[in-house]
């Protein structure tokens, strides 16, 4: 099989239906090593993911600034490129500014980490956070998107869209904006092995041309055989549920992280997948995972297993 490629909503972006995510560059998951992160963009590239995700608040500017070194070297008509605006940090701590002026400042300051003079798509961040600053996410509505749209009619950028976990949010702020502003959304966690919901949002993003990025295959950890790191909000019921799900995918001979990712790319409503790496050979196995046929009889023997915990959900605010 070889790689789909599917439209993000209207906005004539074609990407692979698995996208590199740039989050491990930051070192947000552990260290890494610098030339080998920059080699795990170059093989994303060289094998046909052509659309890749970052943020500054990943790894506080570092993602940014080591995806811009393999940027550098790499023809800017090989990749479609998205970043963000709102969520920030330095010196190990967590900031968030959704004002116009920021998101302006922002823009320009990732266009010079990494190494390019256009940003094909870009986020406000998150918007769950917003929710408790002044304004909640009338900010976003009033503030945050109308600074992107200027940069979009002066084609600093191409398109906007915006972030968040929570999908009742990224609907209300569609809801109140102009047709046409928000051009996608990314969600993440919400259509993977132990959560769907995703799918009740669907036809709503479609009626309103909004195009849909899916984020998280492995529910930020949950879906492994690793187990999840310290920090994951996920109630206690639902790790154990998913450990005893990857448990069983190594009985039958495969791991739940495989099957997961390929769950995750399994719907042609949703444009892309996000996926991150900071180590090409497993940028590489994501790659030839979801062009091999997705197993369906495991995919519901896992559910089965994860019973009355699917769709079990949290807030990151």
């Amino acid at each position: 099989m070889e790689l789909k490629y599917n439209e993000i909503g209207k906005t004539g972006m074609k990407v692979a239906r698995l996208a590199f995510g740039a989050s491990s560059l930051g070192g947000v998951f552990r260290e890494i090593n610098e030339k080998q992160a920059i080699e795990a963009v170059f093989t994303a590239i060289d094998n046909g993911l052509n659309f890749i995700d970052v943020s500054p608040y990943y790894g506080h500017y570092k993602a940014e600034t080591v995806l811009g070194k393999a940027l550098k070297q790499i023809p800017r008509d090989k990749y479609l490129l998205s970043t963000k605006v709102g969520r920030y940090g330095k010196d190990g701590v967590n900031t968030w500014d959704y004002s116009a002026k920021r998101a302006t400042e922002s823009v320009y300051e990732s266009m010079e980490r990494l190494n390019v003079d256009h940003i094909d798509l870009i986020n406000v961040h998150d918007i769950e956070f917003q929710v408790k600053l002044p304004g909640g996410l009338q900010k976003i509505v009033d503030e945050t998107l109308p600074a992107l749209v200027e940069l979009r009619n002066k084609g600093v950028v191409s398109h906007v869209g915006i972030t968040d976990l929570q999908l009742e949010n990224l609907k209300w702020v569609v809801d109140r904006t102009p047709a046409g502003t928000v051009e996608s959304v990314l969600n993440f966690c919400h259509f993977c092995l132990n959560d769907d919901k995703l799918n009740d949002y669907l036809g709503y993003f479609e009626q309103k041309g909004v195009g849909v990025i899916n984020a998280s295959p492995l529910a930020m950890g949950l879906l492994s055989e690793r187990g999840i790191p310290d920090w994951h909000p996920a109630p206690k019921p639902l790790v154990e549920a998913c450990a005893k799900a990857a448990r069983h995918c190594k009985r039958r001979g495969t791991s739940i992280e495989k099957l997961a990712v390929q769950y995750s790319c399994s719907n042609p409503r949703i444009a892309t997948t996000l996926f991150s790496s900071a180590n090409p050979a497993n940028v590489l196995k994501n790659i030839k995972v979801v062009q091999e046929p997705l197993n369906w009889d495991l995919v519901f023997e896992v559910r089965e297993i994860i019973g009355k915990q699917y769709r079990v959900s949290w807030c990151n605010s």
